[in-house]
């Protein structure tokens, strides 16, 4: 290893009983690529926060190029040369890219020379590192990889030598994880210095120089990547053997669960985001829709899900046709179970407990109590139970759900509408930012409800997940369905449907 960047020694850090990090020690070589990887609870961010001065650690010494340093906050990490991309990004969404570069970065009362000043910055900035992107966009108007390159672009501006990126890719397309790693390298052939914290081992395969392994709070391996494989860094991360690939028998299908007839939703300005589209799912069977993301799969979802009215065509479920309802209460109590696609705005409430967010779309079950009023003793034992059976780290009923990683944020929905028996569950986006145990522990528990009969409909971006879990695949583009495949289908038969190019002209 090149001479460090950064060392992080004897880094101690606890919330309450929970021992987050345990004498955490780290060398990140000066010009490198370095991976951080490990299951969702494992004290990753918690060590990236504390390197950024989001938190500051109960033991231990952080040094920057050799010298010991004092991070207190962000501020002073940024005037240590660190920046951070954080999974959500940070940004104003009614700012422009040029207005949330320079934030906090003005240099005094006059805007107007900072942002002069800032735009020629900017632009050397952007060319430099191939990320061109417009200064007076809006950043709500941008997709989320530009958006992405915004938050890099800031880091840079504000003088990052060292930046750490927390699950980057975990929004991007293929393709734009792709234009992502081709900016990292070159910050790397540059001499900057980079942190990618990512539970994609393939990833890691492909870009770092060096990784890390944590598990329970504590540092347990690190590699050289030329010198170990996506296997023994799976392994090193859980703890024990993990299975990558799905382990499944063939699907059995039944009786018709769901009909989508004919169906069509316009957005706000008359744009037919979901155009025509029909297709069935039978009990026993996994149906999986790829696509890249925003091709109408989200919209499709929320039709079957009561969540929006389609402008033409049904929504059958059961022999019901549901389309015309518009309300996700009626259908959930019809026995159809939703996962959706974004857990922080429409899965859980963060400000809530966790043991109230395992009974959101059934509080009135009466097991709970009767009336208004709810058996708290019964809320946390549900709570407790569930959380128990899905592995959810902590364990922890009373915590905040904000407080959760996103894969155990992600199990605590699961739990919760897969332990409702339903005889319909639709799933937009199951693993997306969940560690490698967490993959391994969900497909096992989609693969068993689809064994016990239940109808599926799942939605992923993760083409391999679609390939692997589903027994028929749709492909969306553009708002249709372009093609059905068996899951014995390549990338390239996927990938061609996926850019709108049909069977027929391929």
């Amino acid at each position: 290893m090149t001479s460090p960047a950064i060392e992080l020694i004897g880094i101690d850090k606890r919330f309450g009983a929970v021992h987050a990090n345990n004498n955490v020690s780290i060398a990140i070589g000066q010009g490198s690529i370095h991976g951080i990887i490990g299951e969702n609870g494992a004290g990753k961010s918690t060590l990236m926060s504390i390197l950024f001065g989001f938190y500051h650690a109960d033991k231990g010494e952080i040094r920057v190029k050799g010298q010991p340093v004092n991070i207190r906050s962000s501020s002073d990490a940024i005037a240590h040369g660190i920046g951070m991309v954080h999974q959500h990004f940070m940004l104003v969404e009614n700012f422009t890219v040029l207005e949330n570069v320079v934030l906090g970065a003005e240099g005094g009362a006059l805007i107007g020379p900072a942002l002069a000043k800032a735009r020629t910055e900017l632009q050397r900035l952007a060319h430099e590192y191939e990320m061109d992107v417009d200064p007076d966009a809006i950043i709500q108007d941008l997709p989320v990889g530009l958006q992405q390159r915004v938050e890099i672009l800031k880091a840079l501006f504000k003088g990052a030598e060292t930046l750490i990126l927390d699950e980057p890719t975990g929004v991007l397309t293929p393709d734009e994880a792709d234009h992502l790693f081709r900016i990292l390298g070159t910050l790397r052939d540059q001499g900057k210095t980079v942190i990618l914290i990512t539970h994609k081992l393939r990833e890691i395969m492909a870009i770092t120089d060096h990784v890390s392994v944590m598990r329970r709070g504590e540092m347990v391996a690190h590699f050289d990547t030329a010198r170990t494989s996506v296997e023994q860094l799976a392994e090193a991360m859980v703890g024990r053997h993990v299975l990558l690939q799905v382990d499944k028998g063939p699907s059995k299908p039944g009786e018709m669960v769901l009909e989508v007839k004919n169906l069509t939703w316009k957005d706000k300005d008359g744009v037919a985001r979901v155009d025509n589209v029909s297709f069935s799912v039978r009990k026993g069977e996994i149906v999986g829709i790829a696509g890249v993301s925003g091709n109408g799969q989200s919209e499709l979802l929320d039709c079957i899900a009561g969540i929006a009215r389609p402008a033409s065509g049904e929504v059958i479920f059961e022999g019901k046709e549901i389309g015309h309802l518009a309300d996700p209460a009626h259908v959930r109590a019809e026995g159809l179970a939703h996962v959706p696609e974004d857990r922080q705005h429409r899965g859980l409430i963060k400000e809530f407990d966790a043991s109230e967010s395992e009974i959101l779309g059934w509080h009135n079950d009466e097991a709970l109590g009767k009336g208004f009023r709810l058996d708290r003793g019964k809320v946390l034992a549900r709570a407790k139970a569930e959380m128990e059976e899905f592995d959810v780290r902590p364990p922890d009923p009373l915590l905040k759900s904000g407080k959760f990683s996103g894969g155990n944020q992600q199990k605590i929905i699961l739990a919760r509408e897969i332990l409702r028996d339903p005889d319909l569950l639709i799933v937009g986006q199951p693993t997306r930012g969940v560690d490698i145990g967490a993959i391994e522990f969900i497909h096992k528990r989609i693969i068993r409800l689809r064994d016990e009969g239940k109808a599926i409909l799942l939605v992923s971006v993760e083409l391999d997940e679609i390939r692997s879990l589903s027994d028929r695949i749709l492909v969306m583009f553009a708002g249709k369905i372009m093609g059905e495949l068996g899951p014995e289908a390549n990338e390239r038969e996927c990938g061609l449907l996926m850019a709108g190019v049909s069977k027929d002209a391929a």
